[in-house]
């Protein structure tokens, strides 16, 4: 009888072993779950970071293409005339545009960059631009009479000049191209806790194959 027990006991002592090896997690399902919880981190945090950066390219997106949702789509165009002063000459008489453009600052309050500037006869102009705003300077570089045009496009049309990037300077261009590494890098986090949660990663897939598939058709029929 002992023996028996034994011999007993001994395959209830395997089957409990077989059990707790059964539902012990093996190494690739540790690493699996360590890659899970290592995306789910940055994706959670870089999409706090990144949380105001989507917000207003959410928004301005949408004002693109609705700008009378809001005040300030009218342009306001202001115009004023004068005179140079003769300080803006060079030694050999010619008229110098850093000069010009300096005078143009300082009485105007102009903030905007210098986009281009050009001399055709006895004309000289100075184009500025920036988000929701330009102005165009045009003078004779005989007389040194000047005439400037501002004009002023509103709130909505500034926010879509920041979307855009248009006329807004190295700066803010820096900051776009960061926010477009962000907005990748929280879209590819996402897609990663996905693919490694395995109860989950046949119907994300779909969805991707159907969300890929949907993008694609609506730009096809945008284009042609």
């Amino acid at each position: 009888m002992s023996d028996v027990g034994t011999a007993s006991a001994r395959a209830t002592d395997q089957a409990a072993a077989l059990e707790r090896l059964a539902k012990r997690p093996s190494a690739q399902g540790k690493t699996s779950a360590k890659w899970q919880r290592a995306m789910r981190w940055l994706h959670v945090y870089s999409s706090m970071i990144a949380f105001l950066v989507i917000l207003f390219f959410g928004v301005t997106g949408l004002l693109l293409n609705h700008p009378s949702w809001l005040f300030g789509d009218e342009v306001t165009t202001t115009r004023d005339s004068g005179r140079l002063p003769e300080s803006v000459r060079s030694d050999d008489g010619s008229v110098e545009f850093l000069a010009v453009s300096e005078f143009i600052r300082e009485t105007y309050d102009v903030q905007a960059g210098v986009t281009n500037f050009d001399q055709v006869d006895e004309e000289g102009s100075i184009n500025y631009a920036g988000a929701g705003y330009g102005s165009t300077v045009r003078f004779d570089v005989t007389s040194l009479d000047y005439e400037i045009t501002e004009r002023e496009e509103g709130f909505v049309n500034a926010m879509r000049d920041l979307h855009a990037g248009r006329d807004t300077g190295g700066t803010w261009s820096l900051i776009i191209d960061i926010s477009a590494v962000f907005l990748v890098f929280v879209a590819v986090t996402g897609l990663g806790i996905q693919l490694f949660m395995r109860k989950r990663r046949q119907k994300a897939l779909t969805w991707l194959a159907v969300g890929t598939a949907g993008s694609v058709m609506l730009i096809w029929l945008t284009l042609v």
